[in-house]
């Protein structure tokens, strides 16, 4: 945008170490490095220039996360930055909407209640052309077979976790919503459930005008998992990141990050919306625009 002397960066932080049992079947969800990582990648937005703020455990209500994600979208324009960070467990819930292949919709497990992934697609439309958002999350994330862990609950889940807790230690617990609660959640709460998915709009309706970089924090066949002061991924993250030595780009990020992880945890890098190859080259965090786009 002419006559603007640099880029804003906007950022918010998302960790949640519970849950309200009230909505969710009486399980607290209970984690024990969620609001570190929050903390933690806070602080890295703030020490680059971004206006950051954190919604810990009671805040992160889905009213307070989708309200603060439409006021960004309305201060940023052309070349400014939104970053979002989420540190906390990863669910899934039936499709009513039949937009999924395999009938079920992620979602990230708020405090009052789970944010479906589309909720999180169409919010992007809300951004102007150019604008660039990073989101990391420190979750288990979407993928087939993740998806085949939580229709068949207990045998896969097991050995998912057996093999994990073998490599990186006892003391580390599953970022997801059990499918037992999950079941449960969504037989009291299907009208809300179903509601917002019908009130959503299907992907393929959607128009996204943004660049969205997507890093999170394990493949579709492995759980993120919590850790003691960090979770896994947000821990390797903060080792890579150098406290802000690295200088590579978002992939070459992404793969420093999977080198310091064990190999039952590999962040999964995805591409939404508009792809800008000069984003993707830039160094993480940086609300400087990259040189190959300020001359394009």
């Amino acid at each position: 945008m002419l006559g603007r002397a640099k880029p804003k960066g906007i950022s918010l932080h998302i960790g949640l170490n519970r849950v309200d049992p009230i909505h969710y079947a009486g399980w607290k969800g209970e984690l024990v490095a969620c609001e570190n990582d929050a903390r933690d990648m806070e602080t890295i937005a703030g020490s680059q220039g971004f206006v950051a703020q954190s919604l810990l455990t009671k805040a992160a209500t889905s009213t307070a996360l989708l309200s603060i994600i439409e006021t960004a979208a309305k201060e940023l324009f052309e070349d400014d930055f939104f970053l979002l960070t989420y540190s906390g467990h990863g669910g899934q819930i039936n499709d009513a909407g039949n937009n999924e292949a395999d009938g079920l919709d992620e979602t990230w497990v708020l405090f009052d209640r789970q944010l479906v992934d589309d909720e999180l697609y169409a919010a992007w439309s809300m951004f102007r052309s150019s604008v660039r958002v990073l989101v990391l999350s420190d979750s288990c994330h979407s993928g087939t077979m993740t998806k085949a862990v939580f229709l068949d609950p207990t045998p896969h889940v097991t050995r998912l976790e057996a093999r994990v807790r073998a490599s990186t230690g006892a003391n580390l617990r599953p970022k997801f919503l059990p499918p037992d609660v999950q079941a449960k959640i969504y037989k009291e709460r299907a009208v809300l459930y179903d509601d917002i998915r019908r009130r959503t709009p299907r992907r393929e309706k959607v128009n996204l005008e943004c660049s969205v970089i997507l890093v999170a924090a394990c493949q579709d066949n492995q759980v993120a998992m919590d850790g003691m002061k960090n979770g896994l991924f947000t821990e390797a993250l903060l080792r890579a990141w150098d406290k802000g030595r690295f200088a590579g780009g978002y992939h070459h990020f992404r793969n420093e990050i999977a080198d310091l992880m064990p190999p039952t945890q590999s962040p999964k890098y995805t591409i939404v919306g508009h792809r800008e190859r000069a984003f993707e080259h830039q160094r993480p965090f940086s609300i400087i625009v990259p040189r190959a786009a300020a001359a394009a």
